[in-house]
């Protein structure tokens, strides 16, 4: 009883500043999306293919959460927008309050995208509301068909689906029809693409719909 109680004291704290975190993007237009995965399913590179197509469109931002090195802070850093490393040092999820302070190392002013590429982790960052307007899980082909049965929390929680590495489909054991059918059937309301990081292949396509939810035309 007593950590059921612990847990949900941090949960509360965590969504109070996620509360002001919402309240600050909203004050300057910025549309936060929260990136999450297992490790290796591909967060940094679909976001790279996301900068190369849509960062002359519309100006944006980025924080990156690992739990160790700034590696991924770099590899964006070099599509010349704005980015804040969090290293969470062993923590398995970024929280609202590391939110809060990477916020206060970026001009927000003029901002229209902010994406926030959480730890690579399924099960902790479902819990933890960052102030983001939704979450965005990627789940490649080459962790199977099951995942969202495995962790049912982060494809609940989520908005979108983006079934990455479809290019290797002919080389793994997944169905990628039973994934997307597993993932809809724990959340119907999810809006699914599916992308190869190599090929290109969906890219556009999901880069369209996030331009139209920020308002910009692409």
């Amino acid at each position: 009883m007593s950590v059921i109680t612990i847990e949900r004291k941090v949960l509360e704290k965590n969504d109070e500043i996620a509360h002001q975190n919402r309240a600050l993007l909203a004050r300057h237009g910025i549309l936060a999306l929260n990136m999450v995965s297992s490790p290796g399913a591909g967060k940094t590179s679909i976001l790279e293919r996301m900068l190369e197509r849509i960062k002359e469109h519309v100006p944006i931002a980025v924080i990156e959460g690992d739990v160790q090195t700034d590696l991924d802070a770099r590899r964006v850093a070099r599509y010349g927008v704005p980015a804040v490393q969090i290293v969470t040092r062993g923590g398995c999820h970024l929280e609202a309050n590391l939110v809060r302070d990477a916020l206060a190392g970026l001009a927000l002013a003029g901002i229209k995208i902010l994406i926030i590429e959480n730890v690579g982790n399924l099960v902790c960052p479902s819990n933890y509301d960052l102030g983001e307007a939704f979450k965005v899980v990627v789940a490649s082909t080459t962790e199977g068909d099951d995942k969202p049965m495995k962790y049912p929390a982060m494809f609940r929680n989520a908005s979108v689906l983006i079934i990455n590495k479809i290019d290797l489909l002919p080389y793994v054991a997944s169905d990628i029809d039973a994934l997307q059918s597993n993932a809809l059937a724990i959340n119907p309301a999810l809006t699914v693409f599916r992308t190869s990081c190599t090929t290109g292949e969906g890219i556009s396509a999901w880069c369209d719909w996030l331009l139209a939810k920020a308002g910009v035309r692409g």
